[in-house]
């Protein structure tokens, strides 16, 4: 069994480049104007035949800087969590900032280790997608004083930046498009509330927005993702409780929307024909399901982009009062939600 030969050092460069660590430090560091021609040559010479690469980590450290951002994301099969983390990503080249993501799964055990383990790696920020952190966990990140940054979830009493969309604003024109079109009946679907603030923001609006046309009946009811009986169950008792009226379904997220319609497609119910449906997060196959499923879409790339770029400046010393930056989503209609003609 071959064995690996040992990884070259800054002394091993040094040795055979015939001169001191601190002349390849130099170097290393982009202080090649001290150095002669000559020099400058044998050591480039050097780590090219050793092929010796630096340990970027040792030399952050050194400097007091690892260029390190934590990301720590509910849930990364979900299509708004790859849109979002693409956006940080690319803030991240962009400025010279390296990420590391943590999934945890929709598990507050895992939220709290990969916070102990964000800080071992020393980050020099974390931006969060929060399940819902107990008090523990809390009085950790406040202690740190570690720059952060939330996003789309809100933790109730932490005062923290804050970057997602305007779920009141979204909402209200998400429910509005559907009282125009003339549905009767509207049931608000979502994962159970909990605290997560954003499910709360979306019904409220719903329902204040639902409330300007007493004859329309709203309401809502809560399913776990993974639920496909009760899901039935649900579709099944909203349409009977109001047969021979026009109904509709607003689904409170991407994944949900999906779950939805399957349960739709095993109930012989068919969007845009016999009930409405729009769902929140523009979905790849949105426009390619039947007559095509609208959407609320979020700018989920710039959301991702906005709270890499608000932890930086906490990084470089913003002292700026804590604020929530929202943005406004785009509603895509299609066939699953406009009026029969």
């Amino acid at each position: 069994m071959k064995t690996r030969p040992p990884r070259a050092t800054i002394s091993d460069v040094a040795r055979t480049a015939k001169t001191g660590k601190t002349s390849v430090s130099r170097y290393l560091n982009g202080e090649q104007n001290l150095l002669s021609p000559d020099l400058k040559a044998r050591i480039e010479q050097a780590i090219a035949e050793l092929d010796y690469r630096p340990s970027q980590m040792a030399r952050g450290l050194k400097r007091g800087r690892t260029r390190l951002i934590g990301l720590i994301i509910a849930d990364i099969t979900n299509p708004y969590s790859v849109d979002v983390l693409s956006g940080i990503e690319a803030a991240c080249r962009s400025h010279g900032f390296t990420l590391l993501m943590c999934n945890t799964n929709n598990e507050v055990d895992l939220e709290q280790h990969y916070l102990q383990l964000l800080s071992s790696y020393q980050v020099e920020g974390i931006v969060v997608n929060a399940v819902g952190m107990r008090e523990d966990v809390l009085r950790q990140l406040q202690q740190s004083m570690l720059p952060m940054v939330l996003i789309d979830r809100k933790i109730p009493d932490f005062a923290c930046d804050v970057v997602g969309l305007n779920n009141p604003e979204a909402a209200q024109q998400a429910t509005q498009h559907l009282l125009d079109n003339g549905y009767e009946a509207l049931l608000f679907l979502s994962e159970p509330l909990g605290s997560v603030n954003t499910r709360r923001e979306r019904l409220a609006a719903f329902f204040s927005t639902a409330q300007s046309q007493p004859a329309v009946q709203a309401e809502n009811t809560e399913v776990a993702l993974h639920q496909p009986a009760l899901m039935d169950a649900a579709l099944r008792d909203f349409r009977q409780r109001h047969a021979g009226k026009r109904c509709a379904i607003v689904a409170a997220n991407g994944a949900l929307t999906l779950q939805v319609a399957r349960a739709m497609q095993r109930l012989n119910l068919n969007w845009g024909e016999s009930i409405g449906l729009l769902g929140f997060d523009e979905l790849e196959w949105a426009a390619l399901a039947g007559p095509g499923i609208t959407t609320l879409k979020q700018p989920t790339w710039q959301i991702g982009y906005a709270a890499l770029e608000k932890v930086i400046a906490r990084i470089e010393g913003d002292d700026q009062p804590i604020s929530e930056q929202v943005f406004s989503g785009e509603l895509i209609v299609r066939g699953s939600s406009q009026r029969l003609r």
